[in-house]
């Protein structure tokens, strides 16, 4: 029998960015971000590792762990949109965005893109032992969700990921299945 590997993908906190209903910049936790780590419940891991942006490395800070950056990590590059409300965005552009995964209107990375780098992440995981910890962003779950289920990038929109969740995988041999997710404790 082969050997599991367990990953825990934790989300981020709440940031202004997420509560406004705006594209993220690289900004700090809210108050009420912090205090929702409060509730969540992790696992032990051999590996622990983060997201580059500011808002990934307070949240694991909160959380006590000692990570080490993966650029993999990173959020969805959402070009020139960062920063911007969804109502200050050309709705022909946005529905665009929303319906077909290979483009990226704002200039930044595709879904397609996004789920891609991931998968590459997630196959390097798969070849570890034991069990990884990484902190990052909604978008960054939704792809390795993705990617365990062999789902197609348009279910991407379809995957809602809290802040402050955990979601779990495992890998066996040669695949993944989705553990459990999104539970807030």
């Amino acid at each position: 029998m082969s050997e599991v590997v367990r990953l825990t993908l934790v989300s981020h906190a709440m940031t202004d960015a997420m509560a406004a209903g705006r594209f993220p910049v690289d900004e700090s936790l809210t108050p009420l971000g912090r205090s929702q780590l409060d509730r969540l419940n992790l696992g032990a891991a051999e590996h622990l590792l983060s997201g580059p942006e500011a808002r990934v490395r307070e949240t694991a800070e909160a959380l006590g762990l000692r990570v080490r950056i993966d650029e993999r990590l990173a959020d969805l590059d959402c070009g020139q949109w960062r920063g911007r409300a969804l109502g200050e965005l050309d709705p022909v552009h946005l529905a665009r965005w929303m319906s077909a995964p290979g483009d990226a209107p704002h200039g930044g990375e595709s879904i397609v893109a996004l789920t891609a780098r991931v998968r590459g992440w997630l196959g390097d995981v798969g070849a570890t032992q034991g069990r990884t910890l990484a902190v990052t962003h909604p978008a960054v779950v939704r792809a390795a969700i993705l990617t365990a289920l062999e789902a197609p990038p348009k279910s991407f929109w379809r995957i809602d990921v809290a802040p402050a969740s955990r979601t779990v995988l495992h890998f066996r041999g040669s695949a993944w299945t989705l553990r459990s997710g999104f539970d807030q404790r």
